[in-house]
């Protein structure tokens, strides 16, 4: 490739990640270069991704696709956060919420100051000072950017329709001069030197040539791993859960604005409510669970008529151990896989093509911003394993041998190094570019009885009376911002 001027992007494969990819390539570099995507009507997409989290609206931002056009498209409603629910001993809940908690001091965080009040016998729950769990709770919202006091406000994302998502994103493509290309992929063709593939033989007899080639083929890997053989990093000894069933079913009022997670014997189950249907899934373990007994599970669970048949999605979690290798990049689930917990799946497509546009090559492929960009990747996927595994750890029940496997294993050290250190001294730190920040990390610990034995000595400062005092306005502040909000319901009707 040395010398020659990148000029042609062939997508291969479309659905929620080939058009992802092609709305934002022609966005930034359409001037630049010419884009081709391949897919055929023939071939179904998983399209599951009805979940998404707060990045995507600035994704949608910088497309420049107006919110209320694309809640209208998507038939999508906004998701405060994830409640889980059963994934302790006894019957409950928690919710990871979107946004802050309480409020931010500059040098420890607020929930040092909440475990200080608990020692000093001050009841209240720590969700009581998150804005998004308190409107998502009462089914309330509506843009709020800021809280009196400099509070930040509510922080968003969508449940939405996914083939609608990729639709919308197609027309967007397209009028940014992103070629379709309809049909099968029958051969690829790479350079008997240097092993680059050089075109995509269709199955009519056309032949694509291209500079780069994108691999959004889904979990068949087509081009990164069927022809370039990167090999795949298995993390199912830490996600044991290899099945995903999915149904459809009609829509339930009122329509909740955040996502339901709620254990069961083997795994766990989603209820992600849209405008016209509610998405249902049940995620399991084979190993724990029949196929058959995961269907009843599922059919005795859901809310509301169904409107097809349960759908089976086969899966082993874990990354390819190179997302881009020679002149070949794999977005979304050709990339590797972490399972749907925290709705991870359509972000981490976002940022790889954010991440291929920084590196995107100019004169030739260089394998040091290769390398570079294989670096970043592999981290923000040990990142988003790391927080996944936290759930399933951490998880109180005893009903099951699939519980019991998963709060004795083996963890990464970079997961124990966390646990370890939050359990001793109440303190979590990540790194700028960490999709989960502390907060998340905080929420799911707290959520799941993982108390720390310490906290920040700067949450002694305040006197029992001070603390009180402090708790009681972040509490009445975020009541009266609540009181404000219209129903869910309302703010969708508006639309």
């Amino acid at each position: 490739m040395s010398g020659q001027a990148i000029q042609n992007v062939v997508i291969v494969g479309g659905g929620t990640a080939g058009w992802i990819t092609a709305s934002l390539l022609s966005k930034i570099l359409g001037k630049n270069i010419n884009i081709t995507l391949i897919e055929s009507d023939k071939i179904g997409i998983i399209g599951v991704g009805e979940a998404t989290i707060p990045p995507m609206v600035n994704f949608n931002h910088a497309l420049g696709i107006d919110e209320k056009s694309f809640i209208r498209d998507t038939k999508a409603t906004i998701k405060l956060g994830i409640e889980f629910e059963n994934w302790m001993q006894s019957p409950g809940s928690y919710m990871h919420a979107f946004g802050s908690v309480g409020k931010n001091f500059p040098f420890c965080d607020f929930h040092h100051f909440w475990l200080h009040s608990q020692q000093l016998g001050i009841q209240s729950d720590f969700w009581d000072f998150s804005l998004n769990y308190q409107a998502a709770k009462q089914h309330k919202f509506a843009p709020l950017q800021q809280m009196e006091g400099h509070l930040p406000g509510l922080s968003h994302a969508y449940h939405f329709d996914a083939g609608l998502y990729a639709q919308l994103l197609r027309r967007y493509s397209e009028k940014n001069g992103v070629k379709r290309v309809e049909g099968i992929v029958e051969q690829v063709n790479t350079h008997p030197a240097d092993g680059f593939i050089q075109s995509i033989g269709m199955a009519n007899g056309q032949i694509i040539q291209g500079d780069i080639f994108i691999d959004c083929s889904g979990m068949h890997a087509l081009l990164i791993e069927k022809n370039l053989h990167c090999g795949f990093e298995d993390w199912s000894h830490w996600l044991p859960c290899n099945r995903a069933m999915t149904l459809a079913t009609e829509s339930q009022l009122p329509i909740t604005p955040y996502t339901r997670s709620i254990a069961h014997q083997a795994g766990w189950q989603w209820r992600i409510p849209l405008q016209h249907r509610t998405g249902n899934g049940i995620v399991y373990a084979s190993e724990y669970m029949s196929d058959e007994h995961a269907t009843q599970v599922l059919l005795d669970s859901v809310e509301g008529k169904p409107l097809g048949e349960p759908k089976i999605i086969r899966f082993k979690t874990g990354r390819r151990r190179k997302q881009w290798h020679k002149n070949v990049v794999s977005i979304g689930l050709s990339s590797g896989f972490v399972e749907p917990l925290e709705s991870t799946s359509i972000h981490l497509i976002q940022t790889a093509v954010i991440r291929l546009i920084k590196h995107f090559p100019h004169q030739q492929i260089n394998p040091q911003e290769v390398a570079s960009f294989n670096s970043q990747s592999q981290q923000e996927m040990e990142h988003v394993r790391d927080f996944i595994i936290l759930h399933y750890k951490l998880n109180q029940r005893t009903d099951s041998d699939f519980w019991r496997y998963c709060q004795t294993m083996d963890i990464p050290d970079s997961l124990q190094h966390k646990l370890s250190l939050f359990k001793q001294t109440g303190k979590v730190f990540c790194q700028p570019n960490d999709l989960f920040t502390a907060v998340a990390w905080q929420q799911v610990m707290l959520g799941q009885d993982w108390i720390p034995d310490d906290y920040h000595p700067l949450a002694s400062s305040l006197s029992k009376v001070q603390t009180e005092e402090l708790l009681a306005n972040l509490k009445l502040i975020i009541e009266r911002n609540v009181d404000k909000l219209p129903s869910h319901q309302q703010f969708l009707d508006s639309l």
